[in-house]
């Protein structure tokens, strides 16, 4: 199969890396800068050090304004942007004949009204494409490196389900496919909400107990904002709703949890990005999680405070102090 991965990033370096052995992959970077570099050391030194990028794998670095020829070249297309350019990727790409697959989590920030899901965005600006998502407990890392892993390949459209699987199925990383494409879509980004809360709770030292009542109730937002969105509340005890929220709240490779880690030590949310030097999603998404919940009349108490402790509004024990001072409600509430 022939496939082009739009994003030199850390998950699209990594994928492209994975697949390389078993398909004919390109991996193309928005800066010719950085398409020399990874061709002259082949390694990303910037977002995946220590990875040696197989000799097989192309590197491409055609202008941007040619995205839409490249992919025409290929079987399958992968978007490995962040959130804020999928729509311009998709824009390019809405004339494309064959699969295409977004990488990235989260809620596009809002332009005007409320910010929206991947699927969305595609819905708006291209109606047409047959695309989806491919998702999961992952890190870029361990997926480079052959670790195990467990991802689900979300779309309406059997036929995107069907080459996802065929391009990233392997030894040792499992693809399963999905047709809740709204439900993978939430459980991917507000679960990079929650893994800043419950960087902040362990950073406080506030013990396991309350990190694992975190994490449930956590699960359980998420859940009511799914399927307000209509989504199938099963989705979220797979690996999209549960097993991305358990890895991005717990593994110390995730940058969200890293933030709230940062914010446990009084730094300003500024303060604890600008340090990361990456993008953690959970940050840009939070306040568009609220609103949307709002909107929906859903109840997201500990998304909320997150979004207080990014605004300064809330200092991290007055935000403990507000989600346990609140009345009690029946777990099913």
């Amino acid at each position: 199969m022939k496939i082009t991965v739009f994003g030199a990033g850390a998950w699209g370096t990594a994928l492209a890396v994975s697949a390389a052995g078993r398909h004919e992959v390109g991996l193309w970077a928005r800066d010719p800068a950085q398409a020399r570099a990874l061709v002259t050391a082949r390694e990303n030194l910037r977002y995946l050090p220590g990875v040696s990028l197989p000799a097989n794998l192309a590197i491409r670095a055609e202008p941007a304004e040619e995205i839409a020829a490249v992919a025409g070249a290929s079987e399958l297309a992968i978007i490995a942007t962040p959130m804020a350019g999928l729509r311009q990727m998709l824009r390019q790409l809405r004339g494309h004949r064959g699969p295409v697959a977004w990488l990235c989590k989260g809620f596009e920030a809002p332009m005007g009204g409320d910010g929206l899901l991947g699927h969305e965005i595609k819905a708006e600006v291209a109606p047409a494409l047959r695309a989806g998502i491919l998702s999961g407990p992952s890190f870029a890392q361990e997926v480079a490196r052959g670790q195990p892993t467990a991802l689900v390949a979300a779309s309406e459209h059997e036929e995107v389900r069907a080459a996802l699987v065929a391009a990233f199925h392997s030894e040792t990383l499992r693809v399963y496919a999905n047709d809740d494409l709204a439900g993978v879509e939430v459980g991917g980004a507000v679960k990079n909400v929650l893994a800043i809360a419950t960087g902040l709770c362990d950073g406080l030292g506030l013990g396991l107990n309350a990190r694992a009542a975190l994490i449930t109730r956590g699960l359980a937002e998420l859940t009511r904002l799914g399927v307000a969105l209509g989504a199938r509340p099963e989705t979220f005890m797979g690996l999209s709703g549960l097993g991305d929220l358990v890895l991005t709240a717990t593994g110390d490779l995730s940058r969200n949890r890293q933030v709230g880690l940062l914010l446990a030590q009084g730094k300003s949310a500024q303060q604890a990005t600008d340090s990361l030097g990456h993008v953690a999603e959970g940050v840009y998404c939070a306040r568009t999680v609220v609103r949307r919940a709002q909107h929906l009349g859903v109840d997201m108490p500990i998304s909320r405070a997150v979004v207080a402790l990014l605004d300064g509004k809330l200092k991290p024990a007055e935000a403990v102090s507000e989600l346990m001072g609140r009345g009690p409600v029946a777990e099913a509430a």
